[in-house]
């Protein structure tokens, strides 16, 4: 157990949502033309799956520079993957989607870097 008394990254809220997540994605690309299989359809799924991993391989080295650097990295993945739904859009691939639970899961991990953060400057 760490010393934020989780036991994983599973425990994590933010990676529970990021998962949910990945299985909106998911749904969202099954939709999308057969032509995009190599394309938009894999970039996107990419992009998606790299939010909670990257939550996971940070909790599961520590909970301090490292774990902040992994989370920076998944809200990079979250903005690569908005810019690619909202393309998905554009091309009228799909007619609308809805985006607030990437949104949902950006403010929580910005919450997070800012907690993790805080603690390490207690230190």
């Amino acid at each position: 157990m760490n010393n934020e008394g989780m036991k994983t990254h599973k425990d994590l809220h933010v990676w529970q949502k990021a998962m949910d997540l990945v299985v909106d994605v998911y749904e969202i690309t099954y939709r999308l033309p057969q032509s995009e299989l190599y394309g938009l359809t894999s970039q996107i799924r990419r992009s998606a799956v790299s939010i909670p991993s990257n939550i996971a391989e940070g909790a599961g080295r520590n909970y301090g520079k490292e774990f902040i650097q992994f989370l920076y990295i998944a809200l990079g993945s979250i903005a690569e993957l908005e810019t690619q739904l909202l393309l998905v859009q554009r091309l009228k691939f799909i007619e609308t989607i809805q985006l607030e639970k990437l949104y949902d899961v950006k403010k929580m991990l910005l919450g997070l870097i800012k907690s993790v953060k805080a603690v390490r400057s207690e230190k």
